[in-house]
């Protein structure tokens, strides 16, 4: 039998280190479900596994993409279900980790085509964005779709217009459009979310900003400028420095923006995944009493 073991939590919860460590237990290979960490050049922000991690243990869809591609959870899962079923021809065992619902989801159960957007209900989510700005889509978003907007990085102006498009034209929220019939999968599925106390969590967002800015994000946002308007651009911790640097707002708003933004996000991720029945959840990510869970269901 062949397993995936995915670690799951929100931002900050400790994922990428444990990753690693289990890896390294079960001598297995790595799949990044961190839609931000796809893309080239998008290293301190998004708080990318270093080289020297990656050399550690091999990582697949890591600088997948330039940051002015688009890349759907559909083409996602499309691609790396052909890298597993190659990947288990040879191997029992890998790790899939990512904070968002979305792109895990998308490896695990798989979703039903969704249907294009009208350009009539394009241009008209467009004329509002314009006209009440961003605030008030993510208010609409919670009005439609609740569930959603807890999981969606509500920065992400493309994905919460996309989902109140998609909730106009079929009148069905798009969460559970997303989801659909549950497709079968060739391997098992092991789920663990990792959710520190919040005050903790919150407090290791507010100090990874910090570090963020000492490892030099700003000099990274400046050389990504030219994809300045690309959707994966207009994201927490690169959407806040890009108004800085245009000043319209000073550098101690833009970390105070990016903390908050980050808080919040991660907020809703906590909310979510403690209402996943599907997940094992642990307070903390230290590796032995995660290992001895995944011993007793790998049956090793």
């Amino acid at each position: 039998m062949s397993h995936l073991i995915v670690i799951s939590g929100p931002t900050a919860s400790g994922k990428t280190s444990l990753s690693l460590q289990i890896a390294k237990q079960f001598q297995a290979e790595i799949i990044s479900a961190d839609a931000r960490q796809f893309y080239r050049g998008m290293n301190i922000g998004t708080a990318k596994v270093s080289l020297e991690e990656q050399n550690e243990v091999k990582h697949h869809f890591i600088d997948h993409l330039d940051p002015d591609e688009n890349y759907s959870a559909g083409q996602f899962e499309d691609e790396a279900l052909a890298f597993l079923d190659a990947y288990f021809k040879k191997n029992n065992v890998a790790v899939l980790v990512g904070g968002s619902g979305l792109y895990v989801n998308a490896v695990v159960h798989g979703f039903d085509d969704l249907p294009r957007t009208k350009t009539s209900t394009r241009e008209k989510w467009n004329s509002i964005f314009e006209s009440h700005g961003l605030e008030h889509l993510q208010q609409k978003l919670e009005e439609v779709d609740p569930d959603y907007h807890q999981q969606v990085d509500l920065q992400n102006r493309m994905r919460v217009q996309r989902a109140l498009e998609c909730v106009d034209d079929t009148g069905s929220k798009y969460s559970e459009l997303r989801i659909g019939r549950l497709k079968s999968r060739s391997f098992q599925v092991h789920r663990l979310a990792i959710l520190p106390p919040r005050e903790e969590l919150y407090l290791r967002i507010n100090n990874r900003v910090d570090e963020m800015m000492d490892r030099g994000l700003e000099k990274e946002v400046e050389s990504l400028e030219k994809w300045k308007n690309c959707n994966a651009l207009q994201t927490v911790g690169y959407k806040e420095i890009f108004d800085h640097l245009a000043d319209t707002m000073t550098r101690d708003e833009a970390i105070s923006k990016i903390k908050q933004h980050t808080r919040n996000y991660a907020k809703r991720q906590y909310t979510w995944f403690r209402k996943q029945a599907d997940y094992e959840v642990f307070e903390s990510n230290s590796l032995e009493p995660i290992l001895r869970h995944l011993n007793q269901r790998l049956n090793v």
